[in-house]
């Protein structure tokens, strides 16, 4: 099968991985990337032998005429990027958040959607080996209905060491790892109908909310309270894992620290670990995301190969999206509100 061609927009923290991921999988091979800081951008190309290296994007798309283009840069500039992929009809992939804004990320997908381009968001929380382990249980229908769920991502990780951007955005951890959570949500018990959601800063020097405490209520009944925190100091800390607990009328479901899956049903309680595999180049204090880069990044390549869709299309995405503005409606309103569809 013909191996795709793919070019890399940005050189930061995550773009490391993101091509590590790509080797893993194989079928795709990096011929350039640009990045505003050269010098950036040609430290990874050695490491990584990509032939190519650029500071302005555009450019790097007339000449290289890449198969498509993988966007790792910060949040604030992946509209520009996306809609300059549409103008040059090239696929795009393009990291989470999608955009800062409920605007921004329609106005990508209605552009790539009008120049008849495949856009896709690599959203790889879902993808976590513990997280498709919970997702098997309940189509198995082990707890039989669910009716409660509770998903909580709550440390006190330093993220700004190597993320400093991170302290001056003024939405933070919702728009953050925030739409992680509120999309593993989505998959695990499909659409939010309404939300209340409250917000604090606890970190004096920061900007946005470090804080989050959701309440979702699905279409399908479901009630799902999300807590997110990076100023939660406690015992037991397991960044980056989330935590869930899901009630059934058939049984119940905990996947807690370590990867550990108790479900307990009439008969008792069965216990088994669900940890991913380890890649020599995932960073440990990261091991458990960077492990779930690969298989989305597998179904990622395979709807760019024309072969399905891929679970986190940009029109799937969106949906988060709105779930997330929605948070922020609610917790500036002080009002449980709407999900728009």
């Amino acid at each position: 099968m013909k191996e795709l061609r793919f070019a890399v927009l940005g050189a930061g923290f995550w773009t490391r991985f993101q091509l590590a991921g790509w080797r893993e999988v194989g079928g795709a091979r990096c011929v350039a990337i640009c990045n505003r800081t050269r010098p950036k951008a040609e430290a990874l190309a050695r490491e990584f032998e990509i032939p190519a290296v650029y500071d302005d994007a555009d450019r790097l798309l007339r000449r290289e005429k890449p198969d498509f283009v993988d966007v790792v840069t910060d949040p604030s500039t992946h509209a520009r990027f996306v809609l300059l992929a549409a103008e040059h009809r090239v696929p795009v992939v393009c990291q989470k958040p999608m955009a800062p804004s409920l605007d921004e990320a329609e106005g990508m997908v209605a552009a790539c959607r009008a120049a008849g381009v495949p856009f896709l968001v690599h959203e790889n929380w879902r993808w976590q080996a513990p997280i498709r382990e919970v997702k098997r249980d309940l189509e198995a229908g082990r707890l039989g209905w669910p009716f409660r769920a509770r998903l909580q991502f709550s440390s006190s990780f330093p993220v700004f060491e190597n993320q400093p951007f991170l302290r001056e955005l003024d939405e933070f951890i919702l728009a953050d790892v925030g739409c992680h959570v509120l999309d593993v949500a989505r998959f695990l018990f499909g659409e939010a109908e309404t939300v209340a959601c409250h917000v604090d800063r606890i970190h004096p020097d920061i900007r946005g909310e470090d804080v989050a405490t959701v309440l979702l209520r699905t279409a399908s009944g479901v009630t799902v309270t999300v807590e997110l925190s990076y100023a939660s100091r406690l015992e037991h800390e397991r960044f980056p894992e989330t935590f869930i607990t899901v009630e059934g009328d058939g049984g119940s479901l905990v996947l807690g620290p370590g990867c550990e899956i108790r479900v307990t049903r009439p008969s008792g309680t069965e216990s088994r670990r669900a940890a991913p595999p380890h890649y020599a180049w995932a960073d440990p204090a990261y091991d458990l995301v960077h492990a779930s880069i690969v298989p989305c990044t597998r179904d990622l390549l395979r709807a760019l190969r024309g072969e399905g869709a891929a679970e986190t299309s940009a029109e799937d995405n969106l949906k988060t999206v709105r779930l997330v503005a929605a948070c922020y409606e609610s917790a500036r309103s002080g009002r449980t509100v709407p999900v728009n569809p």
